[in-house]
């Protein structure tokens, strides 16, 4: 899109029969499913500018409703400011352990994820909640993890809004996406297709089977070869040495370094409401198989039947804690039922999406492979670009802003 904003000949080619790569959506049944959660927030006027412009009056503003379930029962999102309701002393371990690190942490260097939550929470939010929702989301612990990625991710209050959190249910909105959008209809596909709409040569079905660096040319599953001056690469970063030619044996050195972790999504259409207005629910907790549960026919009324609703789920894995994928489904469903979303029957649609690339993991050799990676790639003209090209935690915003980035680039 930029691209031709700036009078470019430039061309996409798309493996999938439609744009938008994660961010689609489908059709089954009645429901509308995307493949896991995505929703938009704006930092930046540009980036908002730019969707309002596409999507016009067919987007919808949304205060955050986000909550954590743990001890049995639901408090409001971020733990680490909404202590009230919790059991007396988890409470009194969190609130003496966030004082003591604010009067004790400020002027310690951190050498990793787990110094930073300890240093900026304290022993008590650490261990009932950072520490255990962390490992489960990320699936390795987090003092093998760097805090390259953090970037305002993880809200931080203060002592007061703390202790407001304590004394009574707080409904104070915290973190990034505090206020977020999605669109009326069709799902977050919608924005990708708008965007798709202003752009010439768009070669869907078109999976890229071999890049030559040295003659400057992709093949595609057909068979034809294209030649580029500029290869702008959204292909998963792990996945180039499958598909270079002219790649230097320490170059795979480097891409062998970086990590990742996948995500099972798990879709139900479900014969009745169940949230309660929620937007969606963190799972601290071993017991229970998944990280997050979110609600999108509460973003959308029309994503579901009327009456009827909309959940998604999504339990997190990797090499270092694989999931039993025979099992993985029945196991979900039962932790539904024991947190009370699901009863006995209710499900009528069910979706299953298993995404190889969730989130780039940021270990100790996270950011010295991938400069080495980037520089290397850079200098055959090939232009990493995007959360998975450019291998870093982006959201949608970021991706938008990265398109950019790579266009001015040249």
């Amino acid at each position: 899109w930029h691209l031709q904003k700036r009078g470019a000949d430039c061309r996409i080619f798309e493996k999938d029969p439609v744009v938008g790569g994660l961010c689609c959506s489908k059709n089954i049944g009645d429901f509308i499913f995307d493949r896991s959660g995505h929703l938009l927030h704006f930092k930046y006027s540009y980036t908002f500018n730019l969707v309002k412009r596409l999507l016009g009056n067919r987007l919808t503003a949304h205060k955050k409703n986000a909550w954590i379930y743990s001890y049995g029962k639901y408090s409001r999102y971020p733990f680490q400011a909404n202590l009230y309701g919790l059991p007396s002393k988890v409470i009194k371990e969190c609130l003496l352990g966030f004082i003591y690190a604010l009067r004790n942490g400020k002027n310690i260097k951190d050498r990793n994820f787990l110094d930073w939550i300890n240093h900026t929470f304290g022993q008590g939010i650490a261990r009932h909640f950072m520490i255990p929702y962390n490992l489960k989301f990320w699936t390795i612990p987090p003092q093998k993890m760097t805090c390259e990625w953090l970037d305002g991710f993880v809200p931080v209050p203060s002592l007061g809004e703390l202790v407001e959190g304590t004394v009574e249910e707080s409904k104070r909105v915290f973190g990034y996406n505090a206020e977020f959008w999605y669109p009326k209809n069709g799902g977050i596909s919608l924005l990708p297709s708008a965007m798709a709409d202003e752009i010439k040569n768009i070669h869907t079905g078109c999976k890229i089977t071999k890049i030559d660096l040295n003659k400057k040319e992709i093949v595609v599953n057909s068979g034809c070869r294209e030649k580029f001056d500029y290869l702008i690469s959204t292909i998963p970063l792990p996945e180039i040495p499958f598909l270079a030619r002219g790649l230097p044996k320490i170059s795979r050195g480097w891409f062998k370094k970086l990590k990742w972790n996948s995500i099972f999504n798990l879709n139900l259409g479900l014969e009745h409401k169940v949230s309660k207005g929620r937007h969606w629910v963190y799972f601290p907790e071993k017991e229970i198989c998944f990280f997050r549960v979110g609600f999108p026919s509460n973003f959308s009324n029309n994503v579901s039947p009327s009456g009827k609703e909309s959940v998604y789920i999504e339990i997190a894995y990797s090499a270092a804690k694989p999931i039993d994928k025979k099992n993985v489904l029945s196991r979900a469903e039962r932790d539904l039922k024991k947190i009370g979303i699901l009863d006995n029957g209710g499900i009528c649609v069910r979706d299953i999406n298993d995404i190889k690339y969730g989130y780039p993991i940021y270990d100790i050799h996270y950011s010295k492979a991938r400069e080495q990676i980037y520089n290397f790639l850079m200098g055959r003209n090939v232009v990493p670009c995007g959360r998975y090209g450019s291998w870093r935690y982006l959201s949608m915003e970021g991706v938008i802003l990265d398109g950019e980035r790579a266009a001015l680039s040249l």
